[in-house]
């Protein structure tokens, strides 16, 4: 069964997606762990939740420090020339305004100073709101019917 230009683009849309929802959790994860570690909420120190927010970070300050294109970006483009729409078009009225609330016209180093700025805040908050592993169940005890 051959693959439409429909399809293709499809498949682009939902890579945007993906890549919208990640810059939100990296983006978002930071003030809500602040608000959550005011209110007592136990989740913001969940060592799962914690570390891939510093790993994801990471990745993005390391790629935009060696001057590379995120894979998903390259990954929604090539989705996009493979349809025949090299120049960007053919975005759903969903992709559209992704694509305009994730890739801003700044200037590269911006991004870079920025993105340098956020992950240190973030590094900064290991240590002010410290992950914490969960407590652990006690042993079971032997039950005799």
């Amino acid at each position: 069964m051959p693959v439409t230009d429909g399809t293709l683009l499809f498949l682009a849309d939902a890579v945007l997606v993906l890549h919208f929802c990640i810059a939100a959790f990296n983006a978002l994860s930071l003030p809500v762990i602040w608000i959550g570690a005011a209110a007592g909420v136990r989740f913001v120190r969940n060592p799962w939740f914690r570390w891939s927010h510093v790993a994801l970070m990471g990745f993005v300050l390391a790629e935009t420090v060696a001057g590379r294109l995120c894979p998903l970006t390259e990954w929604e483009a090539a989705l996009r020339r493979a349809a025949g729409r090299g120049d960007g078009g053919g975005r759903s009225f969903v992709g559209y305004w992704l694509d305009r609330l994730l890739f801003l016209d700044l200037d590269p180093a911006w991004f870079t100073v920025g993105y340098a700025a956020f992950f240190g805040l973030i590094v900064l908050t290991l240590f002010l709101v410290p992950v914490r592993r969960g407590k652990k169940l006690p042993p079971a005890r032997d039950v005799k019917s």
